[in-house]
């Protein structure tokens, strides 16, 4: 059984859906991310779990419990927010014990649980230090383990590392990823930012307009999106359109606008209508530049820009109509593509993949 279910859960303002009938599942000890543009609905469905918000149908579950109808307070879900919520008059120690103080714990218990939880979060001695002395990754950490304390069933982050700088964000992220590893909590993360999700999460749920778009691992969803919009949200994408020809004996025969033909491996059962059009995915990296006995030839296309990144360089080619983007590895040995060069395109058939 999941720990924490949402059943065709939907929340409407007025005319505007913010959720539309989400279903999800939640182990236990599972890391999930809500992950999409500004307004797509992970807010709000993070809302929705924590109680400040009743829905406007479907079901929130707690180990097969319902809790839709239930305040806040008696879901044992505990809450990170993005801007911490931490009480600027009170010291390190005094923030920590508040939700225990509330579920009026013994005094003599509050102090010992306390040191606990600033251990658990790398705070230990920071007992007596004002929000002032704290830095942002201090601070968060302090808001987590007044979370912790209280030892909920469920820990909601809502963007809790936005307000961070990069470095310290990349810092607090591997520090959140060790610690609800560590400790196997089940938690449900709220984040726009895509190398957050992949970084932390174990699933993510893509969300567009307060539709799901997909659930996944974040490898499922990089190299087998659901369909066009997670192609090109996650990464970064090319997309072809290919017109239809027909079955070949052990291959599926398109061809590009100009009427070049394209066959791919058979994969699946496709049904597939002579004439239509399907767009395929082809991420950056899977560009070739050179025939290679597992991949096929595309096209000829010519370097329109050229950016050196480092261990990458970027090319920026058109051909047949389109513009691509090719991710090509830097070793001392490859040659540099010049602008203006024309190239042949090749990539391998598993490199390509269909779009819904």
């Amino acid at each position: 059984m999941s720990l924490l279910e949402l059943q065709n859960l939907t929340q409407r303002f007025g005319d505007l859906t913010a959720v539309d009938d989400l279903n999800l599942s939640v182990d236990a000890g599972e890391f999930v991310s809500l992950l999409g543009p500004s307004g797509c609905g992970k807010t709000t469905t993070i809302r929705l779990i924590a109680g400040f918000l009743i829905p406007t149908a479907g079901r929130v579950l707690v180990s097969g419990r319902e809790i839709t109808n239930l305040p806040p307070e008696r879901r044992n879900i505990g809450m990170v927010f993005q801007s911490y919520a931490l009480f600027p008059h009170l010291n390190v120690l005094e923030n920590v014990a508040f939700g225990l103080r509330a579920k009026k714990i013994q005094k003599n218990q509050i102090a010992d649980k306390v040191k606990q939880c600033l251990a658990l979060v790398n705070l230990s001695g920071y007992e007596s230090r004002t929000m002032t002395q704290l830095s942002g990754g201090e601070q968060q950490r302090v808001a987590i383990a007044r979370t912790l304390v209280t030892q909920p069933q469920i820990l909601l982050l809502d963007e809790p590392l936005s307000n961070l700088d990069a470095s310290l964000r990349e810092q607090t992220r591997k520090q959140l990823k060790q610690l609800t590893r560590a400790l196997g909590i089940t938690a449900v993360f709220v984040t726009h930012d895509q190398e957050e999700a992949f970084a932390l999460s174990d699933r993510i749920v893509l969300l567009s307009r307060g539709a799901c778009q997909q659930i996944g691992t974040p490898r499922e969803l990089y190299h087998s999106p659901a369909n066009e919009f997670v192609a090109q949200f996650i990464g970064k994408s090319n997309l072809l359109p290919l017109r239809f020809e027909g079955y070949g004996q052990d291959c599926l025969i398109f061809s590009f606008g100009s009427g070049v033909e394209l066959r791919l491996r058979k994969a699946g059962m496709l049904h597939l209508r002579r004439g239509d059009v399907y767009r395929w995915l082809l991420r950056p990296e899977a560009i070739q530049f050179e025939k290679m006995p597992d991949n096929v030839r595309l096209f000829e296309a010519r370097v329109l820009a050229q950016q050196f990144t480092g261990a990458f360089s970027e090319y920026e080619l058109e051909g047949e109509g389109l513009r691509l983007l090719a991710l090509q590895m830097n070793l001392s040995s490859s040659r540099a593509l010049q602008v203006g060069e024309t190239v042949s395109i090749h990539a391998s058939p598993d490199a390509i993949h269909l779009l819904s």
